[in-house]
């Protein structure tokens, strides 16, 4: 929330330019689905580096990358033992939003389906200019 913390007037957003900027920020840092499909292996327990590159499919060096950004963003916490990396959601409240939103796209799939507005691809589709 900026500096003084000030929510909008009748809403929950803050007043400030910068601050609707760091929620539209935290919101783009989920809106990538190998970083979705993270968070939501994390959601019941902490895995390896290595585990979570064999439930994504992804090189180790990609998702590294998005457990990093993750990690930089406060989504996840990194426990170091010896040359093993484990990583866990840093607050349940990250999982309770993934799982909401999970809800929310289960219910609205037909919308989000065909929404020409969002230019990323649903479900293996390209999306439509």
């Amino acid at each position: 929330m900026g500096e003084s913390g000030a929510i909008a007037p009748g809403g929950l957003l803050p007043a400030e330019d910068d601050g609707v900027e760091i929620v539209a920020k935290f919101f783009r840092a989920l809106g990538d689905p190998t970083r979705l499909r993270l968070l939501e292996f994390l959601l019941g327990d902490e895995h390896t580096v290595t585990e979570c590159v064999e439930h994504v499919g992804l090189s180790q060096g990609r998702v590294s990358s998005h457990l990093a950004c993750l990690a930089d963003c406060g989504y996840v916490q990194v426990r170091r033992v010896g040359r093993n990396a484990f990583y866990r959601l840093a607050d349940p409240r990250v999982g309770n939003l993934v799982l909401l939103a999970r809800s929310l796209a289960a219910d609205n799939v037909s919308a989000l389906a065909h929404c020409l507005r969002i230019d990323a691809p649903v479900s293996g589709t390209r999306a439509r200019s």
